[in-house]
């Protein structure tokens, strides 16, 4: 959804340089201090109705509801004075305002100053170009748009580009799982916890057996920098939001460009933005005028089927097995957010997209909640993917700053957010169903290389339980069952289950531990994969999770050559023009 906003209020990491404790105060004290601004200031609000007309215009950085109290970034002190004519509180905070002030740093193309583990726009793109040349058949990275200084003509700017990752040798049609970083320019976290997204799928091919089947059968698009001009403007250490439109609030202010968060078509220009062009949440003069937004909504139009009728409404859902995710990253708070964003309406499909989001914030500890929930906003990516197509669509908030210290994005953000996305990318065939099942986890071999002939136990736990259960109670069931599949995954015709059996002697708990024997006797010799999956007592088949076992010739067998063919799918109706 937004930039940056947050049900709770964080206070820095601890001791950790950059991100201090806030401290506030009023009055012309604090604005001697502070110089001329910006200034970050913790606004009072009266209530949600208060909150939403603040929002508009200043996209808050953090949102306390309780306390209601918001932080937004101020730019002038006749700003300030409206703020108080109109019934809000004001304080400057000074700790924030000292980090909002602080001297640009010098860009480059090779390094973030005093910020190593963030890829520049450069660096980024030549990761993930190394990526297309070093697994060809994996990989590809397109051209898809141009920024809007390279459109214009008044700089070199950069292309707008997709890294897809897929393995090629298997035909599709495959389920799409789309995420963007970077929309708004500041967030620093998103971009580089895609792209080491991207280099965990590859790097981990044909070693780990989850990540194999994953690029095997599914079909993965990153947009790694959605606002690369704006992006490198925050690389010098600018508070910078938006893109660098010099047509909207004077061409070389430092409040010009467009929020591309407001700028996409589903319900553009509603009171979540605003009309003014110096505005941090300005949505440009009509909708999808950016060009960047322009490349992806194009793109996300050509990658998933339309699945919702949108002309019956809003209150029409996607079909349950709609197939398809999408992902916007962005900082901060600590969420996990689905649609709607623009109003009180509830999605049609809003129970099935609230499970995966609590299933999500399981990996992450963030808070799962609807978008609305934090306040008002429209003409945002989730809602056109959503709103337009059907697709489940989700926002992540990482973390607790703009500039978030690489201490904590190593220790914290990216770890836990690197499960979330892995979750994520074992769901895109059913987001509607599949999160309610059990999920297949800690799948072992009693030996993961045997001779043929032989026998093998395959041991996982069925979960049904891995809910986030802050903001409401997910419901859960016993477990009623398992399955494994040997080399064919369980979606694909001709898939032959072999039943599991609980270790207890019966399936009634939420969480069982689960066994199989599996009889190498039928089985060629080479490398096979074994999918397992759990169902729960309504019914309900939860994600996979995958196990290599090797078979050897048998002593003193005759050599045998083994031709296989990739599985082909015929029962997703997905769009053909991918490439």
């Amino acid at each position: 959804m937004i930039a940056a906003a947050g049900c709770n209020q964080p206070t820095g990491d601890q001791g950790d340089p950059g991100e201090p404790e806030g401290q506030a105060t009023a009055g012309s004290e604090a604005l001697e201090a502070t110089g001329a601004g910006p200034w970050a200031v913790r606004v009072t609000f009266a209530d949600r109705a208060a909150l939403a007309v603040l929002a508009a215009d200043y996209a808050p950085w953090e949102v306390n509801h309780k306390e209601r109290v918001a932080i937004i970034e101020v730019g002038s002190r006749e700003e300030l004075a409206r703020l108080t004519s109109a019934g809000y509180g004001v304080e400057i905070d000074l700790a924030l305002t000292a980090t909002l002030q602080a001297p640009p740093r010098q860009p480059g193309v090779a390094a973030i100053p005093g910020y190593p583990c963030y890829r520049t726009v450069e660096e980024t793109y030549n990761t993930a170009a190394a990526i297309a040349t070093n697994f060809p058949n994996l990989a590809t990275w397109t051209d898809i748009g141009d920024s809007w200084v390279k459109q214009s003509g008044v700089g070199p700017g950069y292309d707008i580009r997709v890294l897809r990752l897929t393995n090629r040798s298997i035909t599709g049609p495959k389920p799409v799982m789309f995420a963007m970083g970077a929309i708004h320019a500041r967030e620093y976290v998103t971009a580089e916890t895609l792209t080491r997204f991207a280099e965990y799928l590859v790097n981990n091919y044909n070693t780990n057996a989850d990540v194999t089947w994953l690029l095997d059968h599914h079909d993965f698009h990153f947009v790694l920098q959605a606002n690369p001009d704006g992006r490198k403007f925050a690389e010098t250490g600018n508070s910078w939001r938006k893109n660098t439109n010099q047509a909207y609030c004077g061409s070389t202010s430092t409040s010009r460009g467009a929020d591309l968060n407001r700028n996409y078509p589903f319900l553009w220009g509603g009171g979540g933005s605003s009309g003014s062009a110096c505005s941090l949440t300005y949505r440009g003069p009509t909708p999808t005028s950016e060009p960047e937004t322009q490349a992806i909504t194009t793109y996300v139009r050509s990658i998933f089927p339309d699945q919702r009728d949108e002309g019956a409404g809003l209150n029409a859902p996607a079909p349950a097995n709609a197939t398809g995710l999408f992902f916007d990253l962005h900082s901060y708070s600590e969420l996990v957010m689905w649609p709607w964003s623009f109003g009180s309406n509830v999605a049609p499909n809003n129970t099935a997209l609230r499970t995966l989001g609590r299933k999500l914030a399981f990996f992450n500890s963030y808070t799962p909640m609807q978008s609305i929930e934090l306040y008002p906003a429209d003409g945002v990516t989730i809602d056109f993917s959503y709103g337009e197509l059907g697709v489940a669509s989700y926002v992540f908030e990482m973390g607790t700053s703009f500039f978030q210290t690489c201490s904590t994005f190593e220790s914290t953000i990216y770890p836990t957010n690197l499960q979330a996305l892995l979750y994520a990318a074992k769901v895109p065939r059913t987001p509607y169903l599949t999160p309610a099942g059990p999920d297949s986890l800690g799948t072992t071999l009693s030996a993961a290389t045997v001779p043929r002939g032989a026998s093998v136990t395959l041991t996982a736990a069925l979960n049904d339980t891995r809910f986030n259960g802050s903001n409401g109670a997910e419901p859960v069931q016993s477990v009623a069952g398992g399955e494994v599949y040997v080399d064919v995954p369980p979606w694909a015709p001709g898939a032959t289950p072999l039943p599991m059996a609980a270790v207890d002697g019966s399936f009634n708990q939420t969480i069982e531990t689960a066994r199989a024997t599996i009889n190498t006797g039928a089985m060629t010799v080479g490398r096979h994969t074994l999918y397992v999956r759990g169902r729960d007592s309504l019914g309900n088949w939860g994600s996979v999770s995958a196990a290599f076992l090797t078979v050897q010739a048998a002593a003193n067998a005759a050599p045998a050559v083994t031709i296989t063919q990739p599985v082909s799918y015929t029962h997703l109706t997905l769009p053909t023009n991918r490439e």
